[in-house]
């Protein structure tokens, strides 16, 4: 008996609506699409920050863990809470991720001069692209606040917002290990002219 696989496409979106987890359908410039989105692409640009950096700095298991982690976020912010559902939505974030990316940034910071000026997003491939993940991370973070502002009813776990906010910490910290690695030079902002 021959297995079909089932069509990438369902055609279901292209009205300009998607399905929730739970089924419900909702715009796609809603709010809640706008978070998870965001987070999704803070996950790709991991992605491409692993394949970049691989484990020169001794990151790569707990970015790999991260992944997991706004997977996770993901799904959880794809989860209409203001609805009744037939199971209790809960994120996989624990308070030990938060302490795992606070340890590292800890140790990537105790490696690095002390910072004296501030430094341009530029430098090596890694170093932009961990920049990069620092800016997704702070934008999923407004996208989030933004969800629990404009969407009544809507409840996100303290230990995500917690999670999020250390994320742009850590990329930030990972930009200046970075760079240190691919050639010694954090590329400084000459001020005002």
């Amino acid at each position: 008996m021959e297995h079909k696989k089932s069509k990438l496409y369902t055609k279901g979106g292209d009205k300009g609506k998607t399905s929730l987890v739970g089924g419900q359908r909702v715009s796609k410039a809603s709010p809640r699409i706008e978070a998870y989105g965001t987070v999704d692409e803070l996950n790709s640009w991991i992605g491409m920050l692993r394949a970049e950096l691989g484990d020169r700095l001794d990151q790569d298991a707990l970015l790999s863990q991260i992944q997991h982690r706004l997977f996770e976020v993901g799904s959880y912010l794809a989860t209409d809470n203001t609805q009744p559902l037939s199971w209790e939505m809960t994120c996989g974030v624990k308070e030990a991720d938060i302490h795992a990316v606070e340890r590292a940034i800890d140790t990537l910071d105790a490696s690095l001069p002390e910072l004296k000026s501030f430094i341009l997003p530029a430098g090596g491939r890694a170093t932009a692209t961990s920049h990069l993940c620092r800016t997704v991370s702070r934008r999923a973070e407004r996208r989030i606040y933004q969800l629990l502002e404009l969407v009544e009813g809507a409840e996100v776990e303290e230990h995500v917002l917690q999670y999020i906010n250390r994320l742009s910490d850590y990329f930030f910290i990972l930009a200046r290990a970075a760079a240190h690695l691919e050639g010694g030079q954090e590329v400084k902002w000459e001020g005002c002219h």
